[in-house]
């Protein structure tokens, strides 16, 4: 069995918390004035022909429109879509790029772009300077996004904000099992299944936050 490499933490560690501290600075110095944001999640993998790839693309544009900046986490597929929307529209198109060994480089929609080694700092970003999150169908890091933020929300860690599921077809197992298992079994109240919306339309993700806000 072969050994594991040893590694010196009191070495690695000190200089590992001056990267992320550096993160954090660049992160917020790049993102503090700009304004009303909506951040935008989904799967790298939707194509420009599939129907979430141009529902994400629309909703961006109109929240563009609407003078809010969109972020997204830079790669293909829903962020890509959201970017092209955003900067189609003239609006501020933020990509917040991750450093991983499966390569994700940037699509070429993105007018501001932030580059992360670390998820965490990433996803502060995210939250800190988003109005909204609108949620597209997408995978692991699409679900983590998803109850990440709607855990925030339920223990008080951050002021609430709207959580925007876009596609009822492909929420809908998820959401009856919520409603079916963990309510039935009394792991989440009613109040919780609460903070977050469903709808198809990209209109209603325009009214869901000026009228939260309103």
């Amino acid at each position: 069995m072969p050994k594991l490499k040893a590694v010196d933490f009191t070495q690695e560690d000190p200089w590992r918390i001056f990267r992320i501290m550096s993160e954090f600075v660049d992160g917020f110095e790049s993102l503090s004035d700009i304004g009303p944001a909506v951040t935008i999640f989904g799967s790298a993998r939707s194509k420009p022909v599939d129907r979430y790839y141009k529902l994400a693309e629309k909703i961006a544009f109109k929240l563009a429109k609407a003078k809010y900046a969109v972020i997204t986490g830079a790669g293909l597929g829903i962020m890509e879509a959201a970017n092209k929307g955003a900067k189609k529209a003239g609006g501020k198109s933020i990509g917040l790029n991750i450093d991983i060994p499966v390569v994700q480089n940037p699509n070429s929609y993105i007018t501001d772009l932030i580059d992360f080694r670390y998820f965490f700092c990433r996803k502060v970003m995210f939250v800190k300077y988003a109005s909204a999150f609108v949620v597209l169908p997408g995978g692991f890091g699409t679900m983590d996004e998803f109850f990440e933020s709607i855990t925030l929300i339920q223990t008080q860690r951050i002021e609430p904000f709207p959580v925007i599921l876009i596609g009822k077809e492909y929420w809908k197992g998820l959401i009856s099992w919520m409603k079916d298992t963990m309510l039935k079994e009394r792991l989440v109240s009613k109040q919780d299944l609460a903070l977050y919306k469903v709808t198809d339309n990209p209109d209603d993700v325009l009214r869901i936050i000026k009228k939260f806000y309103k």
